[in-house]
């Protein structure tokens, strides 16, 4: 059996923290008001002229160091972004561009928040089929170019940067990506869109009901870890971590006790990041590693819902 396993991970996050007493100078909030309903305490800013493809360069170069490999040995990029540098070409081709790559070929993945989820199982595909031996997978955004800051009910949660990981073919059944499930429903784009776009000719600003996303969050994130991970013949007694989607506090909580898997076996970075979208996931699997918490053999699953609405779970044995 031809299997994608994760070789190496890396991320990268802008020089510049914001914590949330700044928001106190133009906001009707405070730093306990933003703690207490979304656990976020900080979170960065990419700096003027800083782009998509300029973070998720610096993170598929930290993934590439801490797999031992270099840009010659990448057949394809698969890069999740809501934020591109431009319309088009795709900030995928960029990272190629910067990584010196000009072999194989590069493409971006749009699911909002669950793009990394989206361009996991893209990845996975192309490696199981045989198209590609591997694949760099990112997840990278600037969503701070699309806040209103004005609108205290979003802007204070989100943040920028990037993470990538590595993965490649291996015939090791016993490691790799297990099961992905892939999951979108278009009735519910009003409750989380941004509101400019290239027909409209305008970037426009984030959207977002947070208690009708909210509840979406974790019903659904809860129900498709369970169907996922018993495509793979497991159960959430099986799971050694959750690495969620990082967007606020109380859905990991929820999630948590819908499973019935410990807080302590919960991945939280929200707090220092925020909500980076589709850079949220492998940020949170890059800081795990680097703290050694995940060890080999270990079961991982991972899930994130965004805008569409959107939403996936893919289960790794590390």
């Amino acid at each position: 059996m031809r299997r994608a396993v994760v070789e190496g991970v890396g991320k990268y996050l802008p020089q510049r923290v914001v914590e949330n007493a700044e928001f106190e100078k133009t906001l009707d909030t405070n730093d306990a008001w933003i703690r207490s309903r979304t656990g976020i305490e900080r979170r960065h800013f990419a700096a003027d002229g800083e782009t998509t493809s300029d973070m998720a360069t610096h993170a598929a170069k930290a993934a590439l160091a801490h797999a031992g490999k270099t840009a010659a040995d990448v057949d394809a990029i698969v890069l999740a972004t809501s934020t591109a540098d431009l319309t088009f070409p795709s900030a995928a081709t960029m990272v190629q561009n910067g990584l010196g790559m000009t072999h194989g070929f590069a493409f971006d993945v749009q699911a909002v928040c669950a793009g990394f989820v989206y361009a996991l199982a893209t990845a996975n595909a192309l490696i199981v089929s045989g198209q590609a031996d591997r694949v760099l997978v990112i997840g990278a955004e600037t969503f701070s170019k699309l806040m209103d800051w004005t609108d205290r009910s979003t802007c204070v949660l989100f943040g920028d940067g990037a993470g990538a990981v590595l993965l490649g073919a291996s015939s090791d059944s016993d490691r790799g990506i297990l099961s992905t499930a892939l999951k979108s429903d278009g009735r519910y784009k009003d409750i989380l869109f941004v509101d400019g776009g290239v027909s409209l000719q305008t970037t426009g600003h984030l959207r977002m009901q947070g208690k009708e996303v909210f509840r979406h969050a974790v019903e659904k994130l809860s129900d498709t870890a369970i169907d996922t991970l018993a495509e793979a013949g497991l159960t959430t007694q099986d799971v050694d971590w959750i690495v969620p989607h990082q967007a606020n506090r109380r859905i990991l909580e929820g999630v948590s006790k819908r499973l019935k898997v410990p807080m302590s076996q919960v991945v939280m970075t929200v707090q220092d990041h925020g909500n980076t979208s589709a850079a949220s996931i492998p940020l949170a699997l890059a800081t795990a590693q680097e703290a050694g918490d995940l060890k080999p053999g270990q079961v991982i699953v991972t899930g994130a819902i965004g805008g569409g609405l959107a939403w996936g779970t893919a289960v790794i044995r590390w």
